[in-house]
């Protein structure tokens, strides 16, 4: 199957090289997509992201990777993907709601010069609320971040980045793993989950 993978905020495509070759070695056509998020707005990147789509899988069924805010911009390219959907969608440690780490951030000016737009709108509860869903969604949620009482997230889960109440949906099943935010693409976890899903038909969605 063909599979697109986007990678995270700070990022380039190489930080998804890992997975994309084990993807690879199993039969999988791999693509990777970049993006400069200090460069480019959430609208131009995700327009940018679904002709990448449509020019490389056409009618053919296909599986989306986004990391972090990767997860953001393909989930603002679903409208434009409405007539070939992903038939697969593994979300690697997304911000599903304002985290907690963008509104500290977003107060000073270095971060808004190097996330641009996109590094606002992750403090816009509002917006992320907003954002559809792909249909059948996993969602990896990361819990090796330190925990103690004066750390920021203090004795809760988290992935170093993300609290895991803020990769919460009500919908996509969750999956939780032992592995920091940063690395969670690397994780052989992960791979052996993808893999098993990839393998099974989603479920039939009544319209």
């Amino acid at each position: 199957m063909d599979i697109v993978l986007i990678h995270g905020m700070g990022r380039t495509p190489a930080s998804m090289l890992i997975l994309k070759r084990r993807l690879a070695k199993l039969g999988h056509q791999t693509h990777l997509f970049g993006y400069a998020a200090w460069a480019e707005s959430l609208d131009g990147v995700s327009a940018r992201l679904a002709r990448k789509i449509e020019r490389i899988v056409g009618s053919r069924p296909y599986a989306v990777i986004g990391h972090s805010l990767g997860s953001v911009i393909l989930r603002r390219a679903l409208f434009k993907l409405a007539t070939n959907p992903p038939r697969h969608s593994f979300l690697l440690a997304p911000p599903m709601r304002a985290c907690k780490a963008a509104r500290f951030f977003s107060r000073f000016r270095l971060y808004r010069t190097l996330t641009g737009e996109m590094g606002g709108l992750l403090a816009d509860e509002a917006f992320m609320q907003a954002l559809p869903l792909p249909p059948n969604t996993v969602i990896y949620a990361g819990t090796a971040g330190p925990r103690a009482s004066w750390l920021p997230f203090g004795n809760a889960a988290n992935d170093g980045i993300l609290a895991l109440d803020e990769v919460t949906s009500e919908s996509g099943d969750r999956v939780e793993v032992a592995a920091s935010h940063t690395f969670i693409m690397n994780s052989r976890t992960v791979l052996d989950d993808i893999v098993r899903r990839l393998a099974t038909p989603p479920p039939v969605i009544s319209r």
